[in-house]
C-alpha cells in the first residue's frame, strides 16, 4: 500500500507545487514515449492486481466520500456516479487488463509511400505527451485515464472532483504501485493532491508548457470553464443530451426494450437517453405503451401536447426540457413528423453526443445514421452503448463531441498523434 499523497492545500505556494507536477510529467512522458510495450503491460498487470488487492481501502475511502456527499444533499444520480462497490472495482481492474491486451499503438506505421525522387515517407503513431484530465465525481475515471494514458505512452496529470477526492487517492495509490513494480517513473500518473479550484486554472494555463492537451469530463459548467480558459488544446466532452427516435416502422416490443434500457439502465451516465421522439405515424399505437412503461419504471415524463393527452401523469415539457441533460429518472417526450422531423429536432436541441433510431426500415435508418451529426449514432440499439468499454477500447477518458483529432470514445488510439519519418539517399530539393 502506498502512502497517501502529500496535500498541497494551504501551502501558500500552489503555483510552485503545480509547476513541479508539470515538470515531473514532462520528464516521465519522455521516458514513456520510448518504453517497450512489454514494460507498460507489466505495469498494467500490476495495477489491476493492486486495485483488487487494495479494494478494502478503496471501498473505505469511497464510503467516506459518499457519506459526505449525502450529508451535502447530493442527488441520487450523483451518488450513483460516485459510489463504488465490489463489482465496480472488479470492473476497473478488468478494464485495466483489457487495455493491457490492446495492441500498442506507439510506433505503428499508419501509412507509407515512396516519392518519384526516391524519398520513402512513413506516417507513424506517437504519444501526445502530457495529458491533463479534469473530471468530476466518477472515481473510476482515475483508473481508466491512468491506464489509457500509460498504454498510449503518455504521462497523465489527473485532477478529480472534490467529492471523490478520497476515492481517487486510494485508486491512484494502486496505479503508482503498478508503475513502481514495472520500473516506470511514478510521475507518469500524478493526481493533483488538492481540492483548491485554483489548481484547475493552473492546468488550463498549461503548467509552463508542460501540458499538451486537456480532457474535461463532467458537467456543463466544468466543460464551459475549460473551453473558455484553456490555453492548450481540449478534447471537448460536452453534455450527453441523447435522443432515441421511434420510427413509424419500429416494432413496438423492440422499441419498449431499447427505450427502457436507454433511459433507465443507469440514469446518471452520459449515454442515458434524455429525449424520446416518436413518429406521428405510430403515435396512436406506440406512444401510450412507451409512456406507461416509463412511468411504471419510476421515470418522470415531460411531454408535448400530444404526449400529455394520453396520460394525466405526464408533466408539461418546456422549451428548456428539450435541451436538458437530466442525468436522472426524467425524460422529455415529443411527437415528430417522421425521420426528417426527428433529425431536425436533434439538430436544434442535441449536443452531438449519442442518438439512436429504432426502425425496421433500412432507408429510414440510413438517413438517420447519415444525417444526424453526432459522435455516435445507433440503429436498433440502446444509447447506453456510448462507452469505450463497449467499443472494445477497454476504457475511455470520455466521449469527445468536438470535430478535431478525436470524436466519440477517447481510448488508446485517440491519445496518439503522428509524425512523418522520411528516409533518403542524398536527395536535395532543386
Amino acid at each position: 500500500m502506498t502512502a497517501p499523497l502529500k496535500s498541497i492545500e494551504g501551502t501558500g505556494d500552489l503555483a510552485a507545487a503545480m509547476a513541479a507536477i508539470g515538470r515531473g510529467a514532462r520528464t516521465a512522458a519522455r521516458i514513456l514515449a520510448l518504453a517497450p510495450a512489454a514494460q507498460k503491460d507489466r505495469a498494467l498487470t500490476a495495477m489491476a492486481a493492486a486495485v483488487r488487492a487494495q479494494a478494502p481501502a478503496i471501498l473505505a475511502a469511497n464510503a467516506e466520500d459518499a457519506d459526505e456527499a449525502r450529508k451535502g444533499g447530493a442527488t441520487g444520480a450523483f451518488i450513483d456516479r460516485l459510489v463504488l462497490n465490489g463489482a465496480r472495482i472488479e470492473g476497473m481492474a478488468a478494464g485495466i487488463e483489457t487495455v493491457r491486451g490492446l495492441a500498442d499503438p506507439v510506433g505503428t506505421t499508419i501509412d507509407a509511400w515512396t516519392r518519384p525522387n526516391g524519398l520513402n515517407i512513413e506516417r507513424v503513431r506517437v504519444p501526445l505527451g502530457v495529458i491533463g484530465i479534469i473530471y468530476e465525481s466518477r472515481p473510476n475515471v482515475t483508473a481508466d485515464a491512468g491506464a489509457l494514458s500509460l498504454k498510449s505512452g503518455n504521462a497523465a496529470i489527473l485532477r478529480g472532483g472534490s467529492d471523490s477526492a478520497r476515492s481517487s487517492r486510494a485508486i491512484h495509490a494502486a496505479l503508482v504501485e503498478g508503475l513502481r513494480e514495472a520500473g516506470l517513473p511514478e510521475a507518469a500518473i500524478q493526481l493533483v493532491p488538492t481540492r483548491d479550484r485554483a489548481a484547475v486554472g493552473l492546468m488550463l494555463a498549461g503548467l509552463d508548457g508542460n501540458i499538451d492537451v486537456i480532457v474535461p469530463r463532467g458537467g456543463k459548467s466544468l466543460v464551459a470553464r475549460v473551453q473558455t480558459e484553456a490555453r492548450v488544446p481540449v478534447f471537448a466532452h460536452l453534455e450527453g443530451n441523447c435522443h432515441i427516435y421511434v420510427d413509424g416502422a419500429a416494432a413496438l416490443d423492440m422499441a419498449k426494450t431499447v427505450v427502457l434500457n436507454a433511459k433507465m439502465r443507469r440514469t446518471g451516465v452520459c449515454g442515458a437517453a434524455e429525449t424520446l421522439l416518436v413518429d406521428r405515424a405510430i403515435a396512436k399505437t406506440h406512444l401510450k405503451p412507451l409512456v406507461e412503461m416509463l412511468l411504471a419504471a419510476g421515470c418522470e415524463v415531460r411531454g408535448d401536447e400530444a404526449t400529455r393527452a394520453i396520460d394525466t401523469r405526464v408533466k408539461t415539457a418546456t422549451e428548456e426540457d428539450w435541451a436538458t441533460e437530466y442525468l436522472d429518472a426524467i425524460i422529455a417526450v415529443r411527437v415528430v413528423d417522421g425521420v426528417a422531423g426527428a433529425i431536425e429536432h436533434i439538430e436544434s436541441h442535441g449536443s452531438h453526443h449519442t442518438d439512436a433510431i429504432v426502425t425496421d426500415d433500412a432507408a429510414a435508418a440510413n438517413k438517420f445514421l447519415t444525417e444526424v451529426d453526432s459522435a455516435i449514432v445507433l440503429h436498433n440499439a440502446s444509447t447506453q452503448f456510448a462507452d469505450g468499454g463497449e467499443f472494445g477500447f477497454g476504457a475511455e477518458i470520455g466521449i469527445a463531441t468536438g470535430r478535431l483529432h478525436a470524436r466519440g470514445p477517447v481510448g488508446v488510439e485517440q491519445l496518439t498523434t503522428f509524425k512523418y519519418r522520411i528516409r533518403g539517399n542524398g536527395q536535395i530539393r532543386p
